[in-house]
């Protein structure tokens, strides 16, 4: 379900199936939202991001490129019976972007996690566990190397 206002440029080159955008939200090309993820009210979701089913993205979030979710921490192909693996065979974790957030480009977000109000996520960084309110946070695994809002007061 698309919002009112949401732009899409180009959504020939769009997967979107089973989502909700919110208002005025804005989805690059060659991005992905599964059924079930959410993106709230004038976020912006840049190229090659994929948002895989339980995620929630509150509003004005920006999401950079080629961002990732996963919502699984055991993935796997098949059953131990060797049958291919269906919804059934699985546990949905979810994972909520809370407000103002920013992730940058190639940012991997492992599942069940929370990214607080107005925190930063570094490009390429590697998100393994909650992110504070207003942290900044980089690295593989991610740490908090500042807070959003002083690094805001200094730009």
């Amino acid at each position: 379900m698309l919002g009112p206002g949401v732009k899409i440029p180009h959504p020939e080159l769009v997967n979107l199936y089973g989502c909700r955008i919110g208002d005025g939200s804005k989805i690059a090309s060659f991005v992905e939202i599964q059924k079930g993820a959410t993106v709230g009210r004038n976020c912006k979701i840049s190229s090659h991001s994929f948002i895989c089913e339980g995620v929630e993205i509150e509003d004005e979030v920006f999401i950079g490129h080629g961002v990732m979710f996963i919502n699984d921490h055991h993935p796997r192909a098949t059953t131990d019976t060797g049958e291919m693996q269906t919804e059934q065979d699985w546990v949905l974790l979810r994972t909520r972007v809370r407000q103002r957030a920013s992730i940058g480009s190639n940012a991997t977000i492992l599942a069940s996690l929370t990214i607080g109000v107005g925190a930063l996520v570094g490009a390429g960084a590697v998100v393994t566990r909650d992110v504070p309110d207003y942290a900044v946070v980089a690295g593989n695994p991610a740490r908090v190397i500042g807070d959003a809002r002083a690094e805001k007061n200094t730009a």
